[in-house]
């Protein structure tokens, strides 16, 4: 099989500890962590292309470099004069992580303000990818414009994917940040939210809950992922449960959620087996979370 798999969002520079005091610099973001490790698990006969907008500055250079050395397509992302990319800093105990941000002025916040580039770049797509937080970074008009393509693709048989990842510091207000997250599950094909996220935000009192929410507003699919109890799923109205992996030792969680989202949707779309390709998601998350980082090179993956 072959196709292109599009993730739109923001990635952005990444400092995590290197101990001794000093900090490793690198580039991450959800959508694109997601696009990093649904390129390491699909074929060659698969594009990746990641949509953002960037500065004209030389980190933003190096960003496009970093992004191409991956083979991670980068010709529909949008430069901007006089723009940087956020920032952020990884603070870790015992394997969990809080962030720093710095990303107010963050040229991604401009991702959907060239409605033309946008739309080229969602029509030139199989498969299109975006999370909560692409939608909490945009102007309230560029997210309906975002929200307005991601219908259409929809609506002309592609196969849209949205995770929820819900971050309230990021939104105006809780009445925004819940309509907003409503319309993204209901512009999707297949919603893959975090059960943590959903009961600390909706009030969902079982997974089950968040399952038949999501499916309601219109979503065809939903994968729950609830850490390490497992992932629940809802294809074709039926249900799995798929028990997480085992890891012995968890050293960073950043990218536990993204990880599985990247390899669970590689594999599905290369097989059409859900319960498979939950399997192969939670192996590949716990490779991850036994590494530092966020994006862990294939060769430590497994595959």
């Amino acid at each position: 099989m072959s196709g292109r798999f599009l993730s739109i969002g923001e990635c952005m520079v990444e400092l995590s500890q290197a101990g001794e005091g000093l900090l490793r610099k690198g580039f991450a973001g959800d959508t694109f962590n997601t696009a990093w490790y649904a390129r390491a698990c699909l074929p060659p006969a698969w594009s990746v292309d990641y949509f953002t907008a960037l500065g004209d500055d030389p980190m933003s250079d190096e960003m496009v470099a970093f992004m191409s050395k991956a083979k991670i397509g980068t010709n529909l992302i949008r430069r901007i004069k006089g723009k940087t990319p956020g920032l952020y800093m990884i603070n870790l105990r015992n394997g969990e992580r809080s962030f720093s941000y710095w990303r107010d002025s963050s040229a991604a916040r401009s991702l959907a303000a060239d409605p033309d580039r946008l739309r080229e770049a969602v029509e030139s797509a199989d498969v299109i990818y975006f999370s909560g937080i692409t939608l909490a970074i945009l102007p309230l008009d560029d997210t309906e414009t975002l929200l307005a393509e991601i219908r259409r693709a929809k609506a002309v048989g592609k196969f849209v994917v949205f995770d929820p990842n819900i971050r309230p510091r990021l939104w105006s207000s809780y009445d925004i940040m819940h309509t907003t997250i409503s319309e993204g599950g209901r512009a999707s094909s297949l919603v893959m939210p975090s059960f943590d996220d959903e009961v600390a935000h909706f009030g969902d009192a079982s997974i089950e809950a968040t399952i038949e929410r999501y499916l309601a507003l219109g979503a065809s699919h939903v994968v729950v992922k609830n850490g390490a109890e497992g992932a629940t799923l809802s294809f074709a109205n039926e249900k799995a449960y798929v028990p997480a992996e085992k890891v012995e030792t968890v050293v960073d969680t950043t990218s536990a959620g993204d990880s599985f989202n990247g390899a669970f949707l590689a594999h599905y779309l290369e097989n059409r087996d859900a319960p498979a390709a939950a399997r192969f998601g939670a192996k590949i998350a716990a490779r991850v979370v036994s590494e530092h980082g966020a994006l862990v090179p294939k060769e430590k993956l497994g595959l």
